[in-house]
């Protein structure tokens, strides 16, 4: 299994043993990647597999091979984004 979490000017991936039946929560404990981004100790974070959000990592059970993924809010809503570039043009 891995972790990933990027940011604009850093990104990680972490492998990470895990027994069968852990969870994307467990994934991301024991991968320990709070401790190089300090801005996920909250907890306030989006949590997907390959791009996907899931809803509930405490009880999401990994298959082999999954990648958890943490991901960084969004600054601006991307329609609104569109939008406004869509009106300059």
């Amino acid at each position: 299994m891995e972790v990933a979490y990027a940011r604009p000017d850093r990104q990680i991936v972490i492998a990470v043993e895990l027994a069968e039946g852990s969870t994307a929560s467990e994934a991301i404990r024991r991968s320990a990647i709070t401790e190089h981004f300090g801005e996920l100790a909250s907890g306030e974070h989006a949590v997907g597999i390959f791009g996907k959000v899931i809803n509930d990592p405490e009880h999401r059970v990994l298959k082999a091979g999954e990648r958890v993924e943490l991901y960084r809010p969004l600054l601006i809503d991307p329609k609104s984004q569109r939008l406004a570039r869509a009106r300059k043009a």
